[in-house]
């Protein structure tokens, strides 16, 4: 995190890079530091990506912000050249787990804006005052102006990606009124709604009637063939549709559902995202999910600074430097998918979670292909009669056990979870052992740094690669905070000895 602006507000920011280290990262243009750093300049009131091709600022013009929200609390605008609110998110929050980390993850996923700040602090069991204090400490902003920023892009991407009349907009971004709307498109874009519809992306693709199309950012390389892979492995019918570098799914989204479609946008710095939503307001959760499916928020380089430095790893990293962890859409659906894998395998599970798709999922009011159905929630999970599930009697008892946790929300797997009481929750309950709660929390919690040692595919790898297993938790010390990522590596070397897709245990 980089100090922001001068004065107070400034003193209160954490630092990591001063200012001086912050200006040669912006003379050298490193696409790696966008999203982590904002440039602003005094002379035209603008603040831009460090990647920026603007013309180099002097640096006694410069100041530097941690966020878009501290940019624009200080005065400056976003650069409608770069799009720096646009830029992928900082890959601090999803490695820190305290406090300003888990805000963040909810603020992203939209939080505020259903639950308010009350309810944010309501989740993170702290007091509106504590929860503020932290923030502006670390972040430089509160919930509220975070939640703002956000509010901000929601509308700029309605603004140039559709043709909803600008009061639609308003409300769909989140504003609860037109005067508070145009008062922060004002102040974040320097235009007018109207102005900035005016100058949308002419080199836009036009999308299909009734879809939202949008580019998400990230930090190269990233291996998408290897990610789409992954997900295609386990497409569950119904819900999921893989083919020909297509994913589609279903979302489960807080206010309606929707269905996503990702693809490589061909640029090497973008996946194509093509949104349908049956309620618009839920446009910043949606994306916020999708760029944890893909987690494209990471900065692959230095996850390869830790993991290339370990002799059994640094062939595979230098191999695949853009290897992702595949997050979840959905968390209560990937719990549940996990117990699947845990106890049927991978191929079966799809087989297993197709058939409650059909039983039990929701149809969707307008189906995309082959994706015609939300997955069922915990709560119509745990109420059906068990005759009617068609699940072994193993699977069904553990399934019942931990739908009813998460229906009651007894165990909670949202962004802003507290990610070792997760575990311990989930350990809690009868049939759920030590890597079907680090696969959940792996996947479902986007935790970075989580080895699992007793998985087949690993302990495969491992002796593939003439590394000895045991003891092999204590060697991946050093992999740390990037042990999920070391695992996907491994998987990696043992699936292409086995014709079974590695990440799950068989009993």
């Amino acid at each position: 995190m980089v100090a922001g602006g001068t004065g107070p507000a400034a003193a209160r920011v954490g630092v990591v890079i001063d200012e001086e280290d912050a200006y040669a990262l912006l003379r050298s243009r490193d696409r790696r530091f966008d999203g982590r750093i904002f440039v602003a300049v005094v002379t035209t009131g603008i603040y831009c990506r460090p990647s920026c091709p603007a013309v180099m600022p002097k640096r006694e013009n410069t100041r530097f912000f941690p966020s878009p929200a501290t940019a624009q609390q200080a005065g400056f605008r976003a650069c409608r050249r770069c799009r720096p609110d646009a830029a992928p998110g900082s890959p601090e929050w999803n490695v820190r787990a305290d406090l300003v980390g888990r805000a963040m993850r909810l603020i992203t996923d939209g939080l505020v804006d259903r639950e308010g700040v009350s309810g944010l602090a309501a989740r993170l069991g702290y007091s509106e005052r504590q929860l503020h204090r932290q923030l502006v400490a670390e972040v430089g902003a509160g919930p509220q102006a975070l939640a703002r920023a956000q509010r901000a892009q929601a509308a700029r991407i309605l603004l140039e990606r559709t043709d909803l009349p600008v009061s639609d907009v308003a409300f769909a971004a989140g504003f609860a009124s037109i005067r508070q709307f145009n008062h922060t498109v004002r102040q974040a874009y320097g235009t007018t709604p109207t102005g900035l519809r005016a100058v949308r992306n002419a080199r836009a693709a036009t999308p299909a009637p009734g879809a939202i199309d949008l580019r998400l950012a990230y930090r190269p390389p990233l291996d998408l063939a290897a990610l789409f892979g992954f997900l295609a492995e386990r497409a569950v019918a119904g819900i999921e549709d893989a083919d020909d570098g297509l994913y589609r799914r279903s979302l489960d989204l807080p206010r309606g559902s929707g269905v996503v479609a990702l693809r490589d946008a061909g640029d090497g710095l973008h996946v194509h995202c093509e949104l349908r939503l049956e309620d618009l307001r839920d446009l910043s959760a949606a994306v916020s999910r999708c760029r944890r499916l893909l987690d494209l928020d990471t900065d692959p380089w230095e996850v390869a600074d830790v993991l290339g430095e370990d002799p059994l790893l640094a062939p595979l990293i230098g191999a695949a430097p853009g290897r992702r962890v595949p997050g979840h859409a959905n968390a209560a659906e990937l719990a549940v998918r996990a117990v699947f894998e845990r106890y049927a395998g991978v191929m079966a599970a799809r087989e297993l979670a197709a058939g409650l798709v059909r039983r039990l999922g929701r149809p969707l009011i307008a189906p995309v292909g082959a994706v015609t159905h939300v997955f069922p929630g915990p709560a119509a999970i745990a109420g059906a009669e068990p005759a009617g599930l068609g699940l072994p009697d193993s699977i069904h008892r553990v399934l019942m056990a931990l739908t009813d946790r998460l229906a009651t929300e007894a165990i909670v797997l949202d962004p802003g979870a507290d990610r070792e009481e997760t575990e311990r929750g989930l350990r809690t309950v009868p049939g759920i052992d030590a890597w079907t709660a680090g696969y959940i929390r792996i996947r479902a919690l986007g935790d970075p740094d989580v080895l699992l040692p007793a998985d087949p595919g690993v302990r495969r790898a491992l002796d593939l690669l003439g590394a000895p297993v045991a003891g092999a938790e204590e060697d991946a010390r050093r992999w740390r905070p990037w042990r999920s990522y070391a695992v996907q590596h491994l998987w990696s070397v043992a699936a292409a000895t086995v014709r079974e897709p590695t990440g799950s245990l068989r009993r």
